[in-house]
């Protein structure tokens, strides 16, 4: 058995050229993933028409979604919006679940929020959510694949990466960087999303991340760029466990 991951990233509405959310839209249809992970930077300045524009998107994928907030989530330039409500047009618009998870016959899901009010951009997570993920992925059944899903990436997870290896994370996706790439961190395969839609560029085109997992021996990711017109594949990643390590190797790229 196997299941497909659609890994999407810092949206980065209000700064999203015509057409381009109507394309990653269009893409989700033609790959009919199992599950779409969303991790995180919806809007750009966290604007109450950014957030509608973020949730007109999502109510349109017609899959089972995981969502997480981002740093650009939480207001920048209004004191009030940034230290009191913090994420408050994110939980009535979006969602109230900060913590959400995703669970089935084959994988397990489970996002947290990294994103705080005293980082200009970097993400924080505490001992409390760290033991909270550590629990969901314990209770999780044994033959299932272990997916955690942070905003900001194994920078700021590094520690929890430890505690959440003892319980079997197979798999970190996360944002933030604007640039794709997989690597293996310890015991975990973290995988990285560049911007998907937005003009927020960082030498990379947009793109978006397709995982594939297949029990917990075998990942591949496919990097999916846009190419003017479409979004196409341009990397293909092959990671494979034995004896409790991951190994990675590059299939193929167009």
């Amino acid at each position: 058995m196997s299941r497909v991951l659609l890994h999407i990233s810092d949206l980065h509405f209000g700064r999203v050229p015509e057409g381009m959310a109507e394309a990653l839209l269009g893409a989700a249809g033609e790959i009919k993933p199992d599950v779409v992970v969303v991790s995180g930077d919806l809007t750009q300045r966290a604007r109450v028409v950014e957030f509608e524009q973020a949730k007109a998107f999502l109510d349109k994928l017609e899959f089972p979604t995981i969502v997480i907030p981002g740093n650009h989530d939480v207001p920048l330039y209004n004191p009030y919006g940034r230290f009191v409500q913090r994420l408050a047009r994110y939980r009535k618009i979006i969602t109230d679940d900060l913590a959400p998870s995703y669970v089935d016959d084959e994988v397990a899901v489970v996002g947290v929020n990294t994103a705080r009010s005293l980082t200009w951009k970097g993400g924080r997570i505490n001992a409390r959510q760290i033991a909270q993920v550590r629990a969901k992925l314990c209770e999780a059944g044994a033959g299932l694949t272990r997916v955690v899903v942070t905003h900001h990436p194994s920078g700021v997870a590094r520690l929890a990466l430890r505690a959440w290896s003892s319980c079997g994370a197979d798999v970190l996706l996360c944002g933030h960087l604007h640039i794709a790439a997989a690597e293996i961190l310890g015991q975990t395969v973290v995988v990285n999303a560049g911007t998907a839609i937005s003009t927020r560029m960082r030498g990379q085109e947009n793109s978006f991340n397709l995982v594939k997992v297949e029990g917990r021996e075998s990942v591949h990711v496919e990097q999916y760029a846009w190419k003017g017109k479409t979004f196409q594949v341009t990397e293909i990643l092959s990671f494979s466990k034995a004896h409790g390590e991951w190994t990675k190797a590059t299939m193929g790229h167009e």
